[in-house]
C-alpha cells in the first residue's frame, strides 16, 4: 500500500508523514517513508525551476517509491508525482511527461490532499511567496479535477487530527487485522 500526501509546499506534509508513520508502526505495520526529493535536487526549484529540475525530481520520486515498496507493507510519501508535476506546470505543460505522471498517479492506494493553513515559514529551501504557494495549490486542484483523480481532502479546521483522520481512511485499505493465534491463561494474547 502506497499513500502520498499532496499539496503545495509549507502546509505540513512532512510533519504529517512522520505522525502517520508512527501511528502505523504502533499498529505493527512495516512502514517506509519517501521524503520530499525536491530537497535533494541539485538543480533550481521553486519559481526558478526548469524542465531538467522537474524531470530529475519526477524520476527520483519514482525510483525512491519503487525502492520503498520493496521494503515495507506501507509506504508513506511526502509528495506524489502529481503535485511535483504541478510545479512544472507553472511554466507550461510538458506533453512528453504527462502520460508518465498520469499512469504513476494511479499507483497510489490513496492520495491525501493537505490544505493551506497558516503562513509560510522559511525552511532554508522553499519559496515563501504566498502567491506562488497558492498558485501551485490551485494548479494541483485543477489537475485533480481534470484527470478525475480520487483524493481524500483533509479539513483545514481539523489540523490537530489530520494524522488520525488519515489513519482512519487508510485502515480499511489495509485489510482485516490479524488476530493472535494463541491466548495466554488470562485471555491476553501470548507474547
Amino acid at each position: 500500500m502506497k499513500i502520498a500526501f499532496i499539496g503545495t509546499h509549507g502546509v505540513g506534509k512532512t510533519t504529517l508523514c512522520f505522525e502517520l508513520a508512527a501511528l502505523l508502526k504502533k499498529r505493527d505495520k512495516t512502514v517506509e517513508m519517501v521524503r520530499e526529493v525536491a530537497r535533494f535536487c541539485p538543480l533550481p526549484i521553486n519559481r526558478d525551476t526548469t524542465i531538467a529540475a522537474q524531470s530529475w525530481i519526477l524520476h527520483t520520486e519514482i525510483a525512491e517509491e519503487l525502492v520503498a515498496e520493496h521494503k515495507a507493507e506501507v509506504v508513506v510519501c511526502d509528495r506524489s508525482v502529481l503535485d511535483n508535476y504541478c510545479y512544472l506546470l507553472q511554466t507550461g505543460r510538458l506533453p512528453v511527461l504527462e502520460p508518465l505522471v498520469r499512469w504513476w498517479s494511479s499507483t497510489y492506494g490513496l492520495l491525501i490532499k493537505v490544505p493551506i493553513v497558516g503562513t509560510l515559514q522559511f525552511d532554508g529551501l522553499r519559496d515563501v511567496d504566498d502567491a506562488f504557494q497558492r498558485a501551485v495549490d490551485e494548479k494541483i486542484e485543477e489537475v485533480l479535477a481534470e484527470w478525475s483523480v480520487p483524493v481524500l481532502r483533509l479539513d483545514a479546521g481539523r489540523r490537530p487530527d489530520w494524522a488520525a483522520d488519515s489513519l482512519q481512511a487508510i485502515l480499511p485499505l489495509l485489510g482485516p487485522v490479524q488476530q493472535p493465534l494463541f491466548e495466554s491463561e488470562g485471555g491476553d494474547p501470548a507474547s
